[in-house]
């Protein structure tokens, strides 16, 4: 998908120690680090564990050198280019396991919070200019009136707040899953953030996708290192998507007291993307507790989070947040709260005409042939009992249940209205008292 943005400007790649952005001291015991943990002795595999240039590790050992934490063996090795090869003294050897009893993190350089700040400004999501076709391709088949576009296509492009609204079944986490696929560029997701001497790691596998390896193939032509800071991650905007399982704390910054390492919350490992939160007013939270936590993050466009120690500081919030619920807004929310949320959004169920471009598109994808007295059964018999109220997910559930009858019962898969009525059987439960 062509997506209409500027491209984003690569965040340049650090020439010396001094434009890491980061205190020598944090180098140096994160070089000491990762030397004892990960064993390594070559400044080429150093380079690539701490995701530097070559020349710019090299200045870090020699450094290293310079305080004697690290010695050289004295040994070039064939098998590595000729390489010197490097050990942790005495000395270094305890530096390293000190450093480790404050922090286990080792690996790859943090970016400075200020530098990281700058790099979110220039892949904003809200850069992102999305047309109607674009949108409309990246729903994936779903069949949504013009008029929702006219609200969902602004509210996307503009990357701000968005409460989507309605009857259950009616397609609002689909709607929000295609806003995400809708965001098809990608941007720089940093391995790790520094603030206040603290490292937070922030690239999680399980929310980001790579777009290209992380590390570079020594036998490959197209070399990336030089391209950008490798102590970035090239990836597509990351998305989020919680729901009856959020709570306040895992919108706080997670530390592991065992490690004594810091983790980005799921905000901020989303920024720059998608933050989902579906089923609103399912949480163990108040819906109006959870917006409240929100208000500064959405009005400033910055988040404020706090370490082990009490101390508290600014991140850079540059997230579209889509809340999702069943409920009315004005149940769960207060006016304030509803104020602060950009663009509010009605998600209907289909008209009949509507409805029934569904089945019929639902029926072709699970390859069920249309029965005509089937469907004047449906709509005349069946609908007028409930009095006409269309919902998106009947579709897909009523085939699906009378592909299941007629596989159980060995049957061509077929659409007749006595399977319809076994289908619809299980479509609602029936109102009774049940005796315990």
């Amino acid at each position: 998908m062509n997506m209409q943005v500027s491209p984003v400007m690569a965040p340049p790649t650090p020439r010396s120690l001094e434009e890491t952005g980061l205190s020598t001291v944090l180098m140096r015991d994160i070089l000491l680090k990762t030397m004892f943990r990960q064993n390594l002795s070559q400044v080429s595999s150093l380079a690539r564990a701490l995701c530097l240039p070559v020349n710019v590790t090299q200045e870090l050992v020699d450094l290293a050198r310079g305080q004697r934490l690290l010695e050289a063996t004295g040994t070039l090795h064939a098998n590595a280019g000729g390489e010197m090869g490097y050990q942790l003294s005495d000395a270094g050897k305890a530096r390293a396991l000190d450093a480790l009893s404050q922090s286990e993190y080792y690996g790859a350089m943090p970016v400075p919070m200020d530098e990281y700040g700058k790099q979110v400004k220039r892949q904003s999501i809200r850069n992102i200019r999305i047309t109607r076709d674009q949108l409309t391709e990246a729903m994936d088949g779903l069949i949504l009136p013009d008029e929702l576009l006219d609200h969902l296509g602004p509210a996307v492009s503009a990357g701000r707040s968005i409460l989507m609204y309605g009857p259950p079944g009616n397609g609002k986490s689909s709607i929000s899953n295609g806003i995400r696929n809708a965001l098809g560029d990608n941007i720089f997701v940093p391995r790790a953030i520094e603030y206040s001497g603290q490292v937070i790691t922030v690239f999680d596998p399980v929310v980001h996708t790579a777009t290209e390896e992380l590390e570079d193939d020594p036998n490959s032509l197209r070399r990336t290192s030089n391209r950008y800071d490798r102590r970035y991650v090239l990836c597509r905007r990351p998305s989020v998507i919680t729901g009856g399982e959020l709570s306040l704390d895992m919108l706080d910054l997670v530390y592991n007291p065992t490690s004594r390492t810091y983790q980005a919350p799921l905000q901020l490992k989303s920024t720059g993307g998608v933050f989902i939160v579906d089923d609103l007013g399912r949480q163990a939270e108040p819906p109006q507790a959870l917006i409240n936590r929100w208000i500064v993050p959405l009005e400033e466009g910055k988040d404020i989070l706090a370490l082990q120690s009490g101390e508290k500081f600014e991140v850079p919030f540059d997230t579209l947040v889509i809340f999702s619920t069943n409920f009315h807004p004005n149940e769960i929310f207060d006016q304030a709260a509803l104020r602060r949320i950009f663009f509010k959004i009605k998600i209907d169920g289909p008209n009949q005409e509507d409805f029934l471009k569904i089945f019929a598109l639902v029926a072709r994808k699970k390859k069920m042939r249309l029965d005509e007295p089937t469907m004047l059964y449906l709509m005349k018999e069946k609908y007028p009992t409930i009095g006409n109220v269309y919902a998106n997910y009947q579709p897909v559930f009523l085939i699906d249940q009378m592909i299941s009858i007629c596989e159980f019962e060995g049957i061509p898969c077929q659409m007749t209205p006595q399977l319809l009525d076994r289908a619809w059987a299980n479509l609602f439960v029936r109102d009774e008292t049940i005796r315990r």
